[in-house]
Formats: structure tokens, sequence, C-alpha cells
């Protein structure tokens, strides 16, 4: 099942074209990243699927209804939460009041559910259950993603639009935010994931898009484009 359809989405920044025709599909389940260098148009594409910027053409599918014009807090509404990249979580709070807070976005969740939306995310990410009375601007900066991806959960989405979650973290701890992003799918999530670490994105893909300059370059399975020359030359510090 079709969850996610962008069609010839193309998006200016004044004089500087982010976007240009770019189209990719998301299926219901699927893990989807897409790859590219800075400013080829990753961040771009997630926000104009959020509808957080103004785009010059093209059209979006979200569960076969045109989201194209709806303001986005109905689209998080209707089961599409975006994560930004910087995580952004609100240090003063704990986190508990962090995740809670999740919720405000999706007014369909009754308030009697809002506790086993967190007991999920506690079994989910344990550590948060074990800091879940520390304010957020005391958690590791592996822990502070986490808590941003978990918030981004508790609004119950169908699919979740992750941008660098493995930004600025530890090798070790990126692995294990790799790790988790696979549960969330285990758990019927789909997952459209926007990553500079090209190999670790690739190997957890279902499938792959490659932006360059704004446009789809490549796209395949992700093992495929794992394996691809001109991927490994550009984007995973292979050699010539």
């Amino acid at each position: 099942m079709e969850m996610l359809k962008v069609q010839n989405l193309s998006v200016n920044y004044g004089y500087i074209t982010a976007l240009t025709n770019a189209s990719i599909e998301v299926d219901k389940g699927e893990i989807i990243t897409l790859i590219g260098s800075n400013g080829a148009g990753k961040t771009t594409m997630l926000m104009s699927i959020s509808n957080l910027v103004q785009k010059n053409q093209g059209q979006i599918f979200f569960k076969e209804k045109n989201i194209s014009k709806v303001p986005s807090h109905k689209i998080v509404k209707n089961g599409l939460c975006h994560v930004p990249e910087g995580r952004k979580i609100f240090p003063a709070l704990t986190v508990y009041e962090n995740l809670w807070l999740g919720t405000i976005g999706n007014q369909n969740i009754k308030k009697k559910d809002v506790q086993e939306l967190v007991e999920k995310q506690y079994d989910l990410f344990p550590r948060l259950k074990e800091r879940r009375n520390q304010g957020g601007g005391s958690l590791s900066g592996g822990e502070q993603q986490m808590l941003a991806i978990a918030r981004g959960l508790m609004m119950d989405p169908d699919l979740i639009m992750l941008d660098e979650p493995s930004l600025g973290l530890a090798p070790i701890v990126v692995e294990e935010i790799f790790e988790l992003i696979l549960k969330i799918r285990d758990t019927g999530k789909t997952v459209l994931l926007i990553e500079q670490n090209a190999a670790m994105a690739l190997s957890i893909a279902d499938r792959g898009y490659v932006l360059q300059n704004g446009r789809i370059a490549l796209q395949g399975k992700g093992i495929e484009l794992l394996h691809n020359e001109d991927v490994k030359r550009l984007y995973l510090g292979a050699d010539d």
C-alpha cells in the first residue's frame, strides 16, 4: 500500500533552486532513505511534505489524499510526523513532560491513551524510562535524540520522517539509533529517513533515493545503492 507520494516537486528559495521535479514514493512498512551532500535538497523535501516551505510546483499525497495545501498542524493529525534536525527538545522540562507534549499535535489522541503511549516509548527507549524525571537538558546527545524521536512517536503517526537523527553523535550511539529505527519499523510504522551517514542509512533501508543539486539522480533498493560504484565514490568515502 502506498503511504506517501511526492510528484514533480520544485522549490526555490529566492534565486536559489532547492528541488527540481523531484518525485519519491514510500510504501507502508518501508524504511526509505534520502541521501546526498549538504545542500542537495534533503531537508527541503521533508519541509515541503510538512508544508513548512512554499512549493513552486508539485503535489504530495499521503494515504491517497492530496495534502499539498493542507496546513502543517492538520497533516500531523492525519498521521504524519516530522522530527526535524537538531533534536529541539525542551531542555527545562523533564523527559516525561517532553513526551507528554508530543501528544499536543494530535487532537485525536484521548487523555486516557496518553500514558499507554508513554509506556510504549519507555519499552522502545528504556533509557528514557530511567531518566523520566530528569530535565531534557541534562541528557547526553544520544539520549536527547532518542527523546526527540520518542516525542514524535507520541503523536502515534503512521509515517515518521527523521531528519539527520545521527548528526553529531558518537559512532557507538549512531549504531544504537539505527537499531532503534529498525525497531520503530517493526512496530508497524513507516519511516522516511534523511542521513549524512549514507552507509548506515542504506544498510537498513528497503529503498533509497540519491539527491544531487535538487534532483533525484538515482533510486533503487538500499543494498543495491550501497554497492553502487558512483554512490560509493561520492557518498561512502570509497576510493576511485
